[in-house]
């Protein structure tokens, strides 16, 4: 499938671990293994969202792919999460792609409410709404076949807080991304949630379509659930308080995409 999808599939990343012991004030035993916590950390009150939309040009082999955008934008109290995909050149032929992806985050916990998805992939035709009900802990997912019009509903189980797998796109940027700094995240994708690892593997100097950037490079593949084994993503951000995503790479059994970042701009907000 080429889209944005299976790049964030594995997209975003991480947040802080909490050790789990075997009961409260005592030791963990040294032939007992840590396991690290997966949670989403809520923005500090200092946190600034900067509305901001990227353009990506999408790369498969030698072959021109696509275009990719990723923007967030304001409406009201909330915040959106706004992704789309276009297939082109010789890829367009063989399966043509056009995808519109809009989370709604809380920008006070990081955790996404909702998702609507409309995708338009090769024969198929789909607009899928998912809602993360916190309060009965499922999703709950609702399928359209726009070429049939047959429905599907489905529930499934989800943890206190999750993030989505374009809204982890901004939620890993807002992170202490320093050599050596790892985290484990849930990401939903479909009503199904995974659980992330995020690794900033070290520091870079990357340059493309839009100049030459000192970068951290960071790796993210899933530890489990339903993304667990389905490709691994490295991300470049800037080396700065900006974050800015100046190129991915998104390894998915034997194709590899390869995104650069062609153009940065700021989003209206409502």
């Amino acid at each position: 499938m080429m889209s944005f999808l299976p790049v964030t599939r594995a997209l975003l990343l991480a947040f802080p671990l909490a050790a789990i012991t075997l009961w409260a004030g005592s030791p963990v035993p040294a032939n007992v293994r840590v396991v690290p916590v997966s949670h989403i950390v809520a923005p500090t009150t200092s946190y600034a969202f900067i509305t901001s939309k990227y353009v990506f040009s999408v790369h498969w082999q030698f072959f021109n792919a696509g275009t990719s955008t990723v923007a967030l934008q304001r409406s009201g109290k909330d915040l959106h999460v706004i992704a789309t995909a276009d297939s082109a050149g010789m890829p367009d032929k063989l399966f043509r792609v056009h995808d519109h992806y809009d989370a709604e985050v809380n920008p006070h916990t990081f955790c996404t409410g909702q998702v609507n998805k409309h995708n338009q992939e090769g024969p198929h035709e789909r607009d899928i709404s998912v809602l993360l009900d916190y309060p009965r802990a499922k999703s709950e997912v609702n399928v359209t076949d726009l070429k049939t019009s047959e429905t599907k509903h489905s529930e499934f189980d989800i943890p206190p807080c999750v993030t989505d797998v374009v809204s982890g796109f901004f939620y890993v940027a807002s992170l202490p991304l320093q050599p050596g700094f790892s985290e484990i995240f849930p990401v939903n994708d479909n009503g199904k949630t995974s659980n992330v690892e995020m690794k900033v593997e070290g520091r870079e100097k990357v340059k493309g379509p839009t100049g030459e950037y000192e970068t951290v490079r960071t790796k993210v593949s899933a530890v489990d659930g339903p993304m667990h084994g389905k490709g691994t993503l490295w991300v470049w951000f800037t080396d700065d308080s900006r974050r800015i995503p100046v190129q991915m790479k998104s390894k998915l059994g034997f194709a590899t995409l390869v995104f650069q970042l062609q153009s940065v701009g700021s989003e209206r907000s409502n």
